[in-house]
C-alpha cells in the first residue's frame, strides 16, 4: 500500500517544490541578473581579491537567491537581499580558506576608474590589507553607492553605527596609502 520513500526521492520532491516556489518568472530573473550581476561580481572580486572565486561566489549566489523564493517589497529589497547572500558566502569562504592554508593570491586590479595602473596598484595593496569589513564597507559605500541603511541591511550592521565605521575605515585606508603621513608632514 505505502511505498517506502527513499532520501533521493524526497530530494527530488523538494527540489521540485522549491522550483515551483519560485516568486519571480524567468524574464523578471534574467532582467534582474542582467541589472545586477556585473556590480555583484566587481564587489566579490574587490572583497576576495580572487577572480575566479568571484566567478563561483556569483553562481552560487545567484543559485541561492532564486532557492530562496523570497518576496521582495522593492527592487532595494531584492537586490539588498542578493548582497547579504554574496556577503555571507564570501566570508565563508573565506573562513574556509583561513582552515587551509593556500597559496596567496594578489590583489587583482578590478577598478573600474580611469585613475594610473600604479594608483590603482597602491589602492589594491592597500585593500588587500584592510580587514574584510573594512573591504566591504568601502566598496558597498563608495563603487555601489550604497546608502548607510544599505550597507547595513547587507553586512548585517546597526545603520546608527556605520557612519563611524566607514570614517574609522577611510581614515585606515589613507594610512596605508600614505595620505595620513604626508598631511601630518605638512604641518
Amino acid at each position: 500500500m505505502f511505498r517506502e520513500i527513499t532520501y533521493t526521492d524526497a530530494s527530488r520532491s523538494q527540489a521540485h517544490d522549491e522550483v515551483r516556489g519560485l516568486v519571480m518568472d524567468e524574464e523578471a530573473f534574467r532582467s534582474f541578473y542582467d541589472r545586477t550581476a556585473r556590480g555583484l561580481w566587481l564587489y566579490l572580486a574587490r572583497i576576495t581579491g580572487d577572480r575566479h572565486q568571484a566567478d563561483d561566489l556569483l553562481q552560487e549566489a545567484f543559485y541561492r537567491f532564486l532557492r530562496a523564493g523570497a518576496a521582495h517589497d522593492s527592487e532595494v529589497h531584492r537586490r539588498n537581499s542578493l548582497y547579504r547572500i554574496a556577503t555571507n558566502l564570501a566570508r565563508d569562504a573565506r573562513r574556509r580558506s583561513l582552515a587551509r592554508p593556500q597559496a596567496d593570491t594578489e590583489v587583482e586590479s578590478i577598478s573600474t576608474t580611469r585613475a594610473s595602473p600604479e594608483k590603482r596598484a597602491d589602492l589594491n595593496r592597500a585593500l588587500s590589507q584592510l580587514k574584510p569589513r573594512d573591504r566591504e564597507m568601502l566598496w558597498l559605500a563608495y563603487a555601489e553607492g550604497a546608502s548607510h541603511q544599505e550597507i547595513g541591511e547587507i553586512l548585517g550592521l546597526q545603520t546608527s553605527s556605520l557612519k563611524i565605521l566607514l570614517f574609522r575605515a577611510r581614515r585606515r585606508l589613507a594610512v596605508l596609502l600614505g595620505y595620513e603621513e604626508a598631511k601630518n608632514a605638512a604641518r
